[in-house]
């Protein structure tokens, strides 16, 4: 299989222009060109698999298809992607390389181990730092990967594209095993239909694909536009204003906001760090380092907007800190192990109530252990036991009241407002005062994270919420506080607090605002539009900024019930699928926002609770049911993802393997 062959189009198609509308066909959208590397089988025979979704989740499944084969005859397999095949929407290698992962290098695999439970074999493969140490240089290789391999290290954040090369490679490498025929298929799918014991794939242009079993392995779908974004599209249009929607970095035509103007930005989560690099550095600007490598200093190009940044938290992500290595295991002593075991024990509880005190006093204990190491005068407490002794069992309500009494005052932290600006309602000089404050808080979380009571609680934050979501798993969290609390404000604060961007994108934006080009408007931003221009204001007293642009950074999460996925659609507005739903205590039932599927194989279930056995859906669309399947797989480290393709390979076997025998 070539890898070069069928490479997407040109980067940023579907950018938003101007006009408000749609300046190119959105990969994804229904308008991708339906090349097809291979024969796809397409209006012929009957393919044994089809796979709809070429990322790394597809990647897995068709590696575990390969390691869990032992027939004497190939596999006939299908992988469908609307982008590019074997990397996906996320990772496609024709994006700018100003677009990075913010996660390690060495967290990046495809392949199982032992610490992943499952009943398939083990089969060896590089993960992406031993990929990137090998020799081995396939011919087809873009030219561009040796310079983005040259210095890559374990704790590197390489860019998307660069992961995208590693998983496509890895595809190819897992074909060459010889027990797969593929057929790489560049497509949208539009919807998946029963013909007997034959699934039929239907493509946006036409075609069709014939499957014994088909694998919904889609990833991270994107919402349809909200209202709001439609009048904004409508008020853009009708008032002459450039306006970019919501959606994925790599589909937006960021070329259209205009250099040396204001531009309001909303949004400060992983994507906003991606788009202001594409719209600094990206537009020529340069950064130039001082004392340390995170000490920047930007010398603007001149063809870069002002920036004028904000969202309902106020702040960007917290960035991820430099350690010159991997970062070290947090270790809790109030939400231990132990108590979370016990925990997972008592069955439907309120998390707000039951579960989140004990964490917030970690996350104390975290700030004022670590600070007590840095400054021991600046803290009342002769050891780590006597502050353990303190937190633990502290009413949540007191629990900031207590930091207080322990800490100086420039040390005090609120832990409701850890991801927001510990200044409510600044007037314009207190708010530039506090962004100075910030600015020199997150560089020393970056450059001292061990000595840094900030970077202490993000790293206890990455540690707490793995055991939050093992507690979900089991079932010891109520259906209604899942969907209230974990998934309407907790998933939201540890996205804030531990899954920033790599610590040099942080550097950079603290430039940027030293020199202006970026500004942060502050916490409740809302946005409107007056008198033919786009007004934002926030909770900074009185302060008013008018633009003639406006971007929305975020991404538009396809969460099911709002999806303008048309597969997922179609499937659910025609009752052929179904939301999740679960019961609590009190007899009622909270319908949750992804597919259900069946606990144990994953099978597509309908309006009326039948499964479908030969539509298996894996990860994102299915999160509720998979929890922590949106997750990449890290080696050594247990994997949803993995365990989930192990899964529907053995069962899409059990299927096809009469069929296979025969040849």
């Amino acid at each position: 299989m070539s890898l070069s062959t069928h490479l997407p189009g040109t980067p940023g198609a579907g950018a938003v222009a101007g006009d408000g509308g749609v300046t190119g066909a959105v990969a994804g959208d229904g308008g991708a060109t339906g090349a097809v590397a291979g024969d796809d089988g397409a209006d012929g025979g009957v393919h044994d698999v089809v796979v709809v979704g070429g990322g790394p989740r597809g990647v897995a499944l068709v590696e575990r298809l390969t390691a869990r084969h032992e027939g004497p005859h190939p596999l006939s397999v299908a992988l469908v992607d609307a982008v590019e095949v074997g990397a996906g929407a996320t990772w496609r290698t024709d994006q700018t390389p100003h677009f990075l992962n913010n996660t390690y290098a060495a967290h990046t695999t495809v392949y199982p181990d032992d610490s992943t439970p499952m009943d398939g074999p083990v089969t060896p493969g590089p993960d992406l730092v031993a990929w990137a140490a090998s020799r081995e240089v396939p011919p087809d290789r873009p030219a561009w990967v040796a310079e983005e391999l040259r210095g890559l290290r374990p704790w590197s954040f390489p860019s998307r594209r660069l992961q995208g090369v590693y998983f496509r490679e890895q595809l190819a490498a897992v074909v060459a095993r010889g027990r797969v025929e593929l057929s790489e298929v560049v497509g949208t799918v539009v919807d998946v239909a029963a013909d007997g014991l034959v699934r039929v794939v239907r493509l946006a242009d036409g075609r069709t694909l014939r499957a014994r079993v088909v694998v919904l392995a889609q990833g991270m779908v994107q919402g349809r536009r909200s209202g709001r974004t439609r009048a904004f599209v409508g008020a853009a249009a009708a008032h002459g204003l450039v306006y970019v929607e919501p959606g994925m970095p790599a589909e937006r035509d960021w070329s259209v906001l205009p250099a040396s103007e204001d531009v309001l930005v909303a949004g400060l989560g992983a994507n906003f760090f991606d788009v202001v690099a594409q719209l600094t550095a990206g537009r020529g600007g340069r950064f130039v380092a001082g004392s340390s490598p995170f000490d920047l200093t930007y010398l603007p190009s001149g063809r870069e907007p002002h920036l004028l940044v904000g969202s309902r938290r106020g702040l960007p992500y917290r960035s991820k800190s430099f350690y010159g290595g991997l970062p070290p295991r947090y270790v809790p002593r109030i939400a231990t192990p132990d108590w979370f075991e016990t925990a997972a024990r008592v069955p439907e509880q309120d998390f707000a109530s039951c579960i989140w005190p004990q964490l917030a006093r970690e996350l104390a204990l975290a700030h004022l252990a670590t600070l007590r190491e840095r400054r021991p005068a600046a803290v009342r407490a002769t050891s780590d036991g006597e502050l353990v002794a303190r937190l633990a069992g502290v009413p949540l309500e007191d629990l900031t009241g207590v930091v207080r009494e322990l800490a100086d005052p420039e040390w005090w932290i609120d832990v409701s407002r850890l991801d927001r600006p510990d200044v409510v309602r600044p007037d314009g000089a207190e708010w530039d005062a506090w962004v100075d404050g910030w600015r020199a808080a997150e560089l020393d979380s970056i450059t001292r994270p061990l000595l840094s009571p900030r970077a202490a609680v993000n790293r206890a934050f990455a540690a707490l919420r793995v055991q939050v979501g093992r507690l979900v798993s089991a079932g010891a969290i109520d259906a209604g506080s899942v969907a209230t609390d974990i998934q309407g404000w907790f998933d939201a604060l540890g996205l804030a607090l531990a899954s920033g961007p790599p610590p040099e994108r942080t550097a950079q934006l603290l430039a940027l605002v030293e020199a202006g080009v970026v500004e942060l408007v502050g916490e409740q931003m809302t946005v409107t539009v007056e008198d033919g221009a786009f007004v934002a204001r926030s909770a900074v007293r009185g302060r008013v900024h008018r633009a003639r642009a406006f971007a929305e950074t975020r991404m538009s999460k396809g969460h099911v019930d709002i999806t303008g996925d048309p597969l997922l659609r179609s499937l659910v507005d025609s009752g052929r699928a179904r939301l999740h739903s679960r019961p609590t205590p009190d007899g009622r039932s909270v319908t949750l926002r992804s597919l259900d599927v069946s606990a144990d194989r994953f099978l597509l279930l309908d309006a009326a609770g039948d499964a479908d056995e030969r539509v298996v859906v894996l990860g994102i669309p299915a999160g509720d049911v998979q929890p922590g399947s949106a997750i990449g797989a890290t080696p050594g480290t247990p994997s949803p993802l993995l365990a989930g393709a192990d899964r529907a390979a053995a069962h899409a076997l059990e299927l096809v393997r009469p069929h296979v025998l025969v040849g």
